[in-house]
C-alpha cells in the first residue's frame, strides 16, 4: 500500500511513517495542502492521512478538491486531526473524508483507519 501523509508538523508525520514502513507500506510525506496536491499530480497513492488544520490550503479544502477531480475522487482519504468532538467528526465525514483518525494515534487505530489487518 502507498500512503501519503500530510501534516505541517514533522512530529505528527513521524509515528505513522514509522509504523506503516514497518508493515511494508510505501510512505510519501507532504508538509502542506499545496505540497500534497503537487505530489498527487505525479504519483498515484492508495490512501492519504490528511491533517485538517494547516497553514495555506486546509485539509478539508484538499479533500474537497480531490473529490471534485474525477481521476482522484475515489481515493481513500482519512482526516488526521486533533479535533475529537463528535460533531466535528460528523462534519469531516460530511466534507468527503472516508474516516477520521484522532491524534495522538496508536498502531491499532492507524491500521483500522487505513483498513489494514490489525
Amino acid at each position: 500500500m502507498k500512503v501519503l501523509i500530510v501534516d505541517d508538523q514533522k512530529l505528527n508525520r513521524t509515528l505513522p511513517c514509522v509504523l506503516l514502513r514497518q508493515l511494508g507500506c510505501e510512505v510519501i510525506e507532504a508538509d502542506s495542502g499545496e505540497a500534497a496536491l503537487a505530489v498527487l499530480e505525479g504519483r498515484p497513492v492508495d490512501a492519504i492521512l490528511l491533517d485538517i488544520s494547516m497553514p495555506g490550503i486546509s485539509g478539508t479544502e484538499v479533500c474537497r478538491r480531490l473529490r471534485g477531480d474525477p481521476a482522484l475522487a475515489r481515493l481513500y482519504i482519512v482526516a488526521y486531526t486533533a479535533h475529537a468532538l463528535p460533531e466535528q467528526r460528523v462534519e469531516m465525514l460530511g466534507a468527503g473524508f472516508d474516516e477520521v483518525l484522532i491524534k495522538p494515534i496508536n498502531r491499532q487505530r492507524l491500521l483500522e483507519a487505513l483498513r489494514l489487518p490489525v
